[in-house]
């Protein structure tokens, strides 16, 4: 499987298969959970083989909203129960939003490992 990339207006997702890498960039602010939805598609197509480890690089995301928070909340606790992935969400300590937000990912999964650079 090639590269797959989902674009919107103000973002893009790169899912890269050899490092098993979802990159995140630009701004989320879709509409609910409906506009999500692809998105959280591709990251469970990422999950379902169930590889022993998945990163998440959200360093270029500046802002998501709470139905984007919601999105990434969900597929963490998808993770959760699958019991076999290691989660990696790498995330900037120069974006106000990731800090907070991203701690809390931590208490839906306690294996998940939060790099902030």
């Amino acid at each position: 499987m090639d590269i797959q990339e989902l674009k919107g207006q103000d973002y893009s997702i790169q899912y890269d298969p050899k490092s098993v890498t979802v990159s995140f960039q630009g701004e989320l602010s879709l509409d609910g959970s409906s506009e999500y939805a692809p998105i959280l598609e591709l990251l469970d197509e990422v999950a379902n083989p169930q590889p022993p480890a998945i990163t998440l690089n959200l360093k270029k995301l500046e802002f998501v909203n709470s139905s984007g928070i919601n999105m990434l909340s969900k597929f963490v606790i998808s993770v959760r129960k699958k019991k076999t992935i290691q989660l990696l969400v790498v995330g900037s300590n120069h974006v106000p939003w990731q800090q907070k937000s991203l701690k809390n990912l931590e208490k839906l999964l306690p294996t998940l490992k939060l790099q902030l650079e």
